[in-house]
């Protein structure tokens, strides 16, 4: 059911796109529901960021119009998916790897919208594990300020280092992710802050103050949620 409840998060998200508008365009499973719905609708003079080389080739192969950051450094809109939505519509994000080039658009977007389906709805983020991403060089010694810092916010598990097909997985970027099991993440304010202030990463999976609302897709409709 979770397929039907993203693609229709993914439609109706789509509904919210205008002519003309530059759209940011998300990572994962349910973004791709949207930027099929996107492309479907057929709308005129639409520029289209995407946020991962994955989600670039979709758009393209659907005839959207690709720009770049650079180009168009002012976004009218993003939308894009999350591995777990918290109270106030905190996010944790970048299960698909691609969580520095999602920030990076969403920070330069005048709104953002988060799709997913009920399943990644939360009381208290965590329980899915927060995706840090390190430069390569010395990410070992790196890996282990990152445990000093979960340590002091009451995670004893340090991060893991995620691999795929028993090779390291890299960002587009070139870097690497580390995923921390949380289980639950009590301030996380103060662990976006204090992961950011460790060199060697480049960023966390953490969106905070960033999402305007969120559609939900259930199995007969949608819900909104606002912060």
């Amino acid at each position: 059911m979770s397929d039907i409840q993203k693609r229709l998060a993914g439609e109706a998200a789509a509904l919210r796109v205008e002519q003309g508008m530059i759209v940011g365009l998300g990572t994962g499973s349910t973004a791709a529901w949207f930027v099929k719905a996107l492309a479907a609708r057929g709308l005129k003079d639409l520029r289209c960021v995407p946020t991962s080389e994955k989600t670039a080739d979709l758009a393209r192969e659907l005839g959207l119009t690709l720009s770049t950051l650079d180009d168009t450094p002012k976004i009218d809109l993003t939308v894009d998916g999350a591995d777990e939505i918290g109270p106030g519509l905190a996010l944790i994000k970048g299960g698909g790897a691609a969580l520095l080039r999602e920030k990076l658009v969403w920070e330069a977007s005048r709104s953002c919208i988060v799709i997913a389906d009920a399943a990644k709805v939360v009381p208290v983020l965590g329980a899915f594990a927060l995706p840090i991403e390190v430069v390569a060089f010395g990410h070992k010694t790196t890996a282990n300020r990152i445990a000093d810092v979960l340590l002091d916010h009451e995670i004893a598990m340090p991060a893991r280092l995620r691999q795929a097909d028993r090779a390291l997985v890299r960002t587009d970027g070139g870097n690497l992710i580390y995923d921390a099991a949380c289980v639950a993440i009590h301030d996380p304010v103060r662990l976006a802050d204090d992961l950011k202030l460790i060199t060697g990463v480049v960023e966390h999976g953490l969106f905070l103050d960033l999402a305007d609302e969120a559609i939900i897709g259930l199995d007969s409709g949608v819900d909104v949620l606002l912060p």
